[in-house]
């Protein structure tokens, strides 16, 4: 008879797709997958000590779809929806709880298993916490292959190496300074004068209209597509990862810099001045360190990783031999 599980679906990009990365490998053999999404009150923004094991915070639609018969197995993507999953044992003693991403000490001895990406293990350190090579990601090879068959012909005219440069922003307390956006066009500009090819360049709402004004009047004389923060057009971010020969992430996201390993590409990583966190930092070096990625350099060419990194599957088949 095939287990239940429940996956908790953020309404946050990032968390939500952690939890459908994961979902992607999930055994159908043994599981019956369902997604529950959660939306939230202002409540939400209460510390998890407070929330409890209880469902305050969410929205009374999501309330109702919270019912027995309950899951065997549930999957929490955030800290948000931690206690929403506590409160599911709560219901259900058997049920066992597997959290992604740190929630603090609170509630913690609930879960069967946390996997928190070893950046963070310097905040608790508990026997049922396992901790990763980064995180888990929503890209799978199907995905990359549809996303080729899409884009290839969009970007046909442009000369090869392709450079994919995925661009983020600033974080909480530091901005993405005009003097880091000159820095990394230039490092990319050197490194193309020297290789030749073209460009595939994206930004963020974090990277601010100024930065990114920089850096393409910096890259605009290369052959390049573009996608710009606002821009009115299909989102090709996709297709940049799947038709790229190499690729540039800054290193303020820890998700784009880990989906980008998922193309087993050479991946390079722009750290800046005066901008990361030291959390920031330490992903960023245990990447260099398992020879996943190297920093950016405009007097080296990226080389291919030693292998693709894959969290999402390997936390999936863990859950999948519960």
């Amino acid at each position: 008879m095939k287990k239940i599980i429940w996956i908790l679906l953020d309404n946050r990009i990032g968390s939500r797709h952690q939890a459908e990365g994961v979902a992607n490998y999930l055994d159908t053999s043994k599981f019956n997958i369902a997604f529950k999404e959660i939306e939230y009150t202002k409540w939400a923004a209460l510390p998890n000590f407070l929330r409890a094991n209880t469902l305050l915070g969410l929205t009374t639609k999501s309330k109702s779809i919270l019912s027995a018969p309950w899951p065997d197995v549930v999957l929490s993507s955030s800290r948000r929806t931690a206690p929403v999953a506590r409160w599911l044992k709560k219901q259900n003693a058997q049920t066992q709880l597997i959290q992604l991403l740190h929630i603090g000490f609170w509630g913690s001895k609930d879960f069967t298993t946390i996997y928190v990406p070893e950046h963070d293990k310097y905040k608790i350190n508990l026997k049922n916490i396992k901790y990763t090579i980064g995180s888990p990601h929503f890209i799978t090879p199907e995905k990359l292959s549809a996303a080729k068959k899409l884009w290839q012909t969009e970007f046909s005219a442009l000369p090869h190496p392709i450079t994919a440069v995925i661009i983020g922003g600033a974080i909480k307390k530091h901005s993405f300074s005009l003097q880091n956006a000159e820095t990394l066009a230039n490092k990319i500009k050197a490194l193309k004068l020297k290789e030749g090819g073209s460009l595939l360049i994206t930004t963020s709402r974090r990277t601010g209209p100024k930065a990114e004004k920089k850096i393409m009047s910096i890259l605009e004389d290369f052959p390049h597509y573009s996608y710009l923060w606002g821009d009115n057009k299909p989102n090709p971010y996709l297709g940049f990862l799947a038709c790229a020969d190499n690729i540039i992430v800054t290193g303020d996201s820890v998700s784009m810099c880990c989906e980008a390993t998922a193309t087993e590409k050479p991946l390079q990583i722009f750290t800046g001045k005066d901008w990361l966190s030291a959390k920031h930092l330490r992903f960023v070096q245990s990447l260099i360190n398992n020879n996943y990625a190297s920093l950016l350099s405009e007097n080296k060419t990226a080389v291919f990783p030693k292998s693709k990194l894959n969290i999402a599957e390997d936390i999936a088949k863990e859950i999948n031999e519960l």
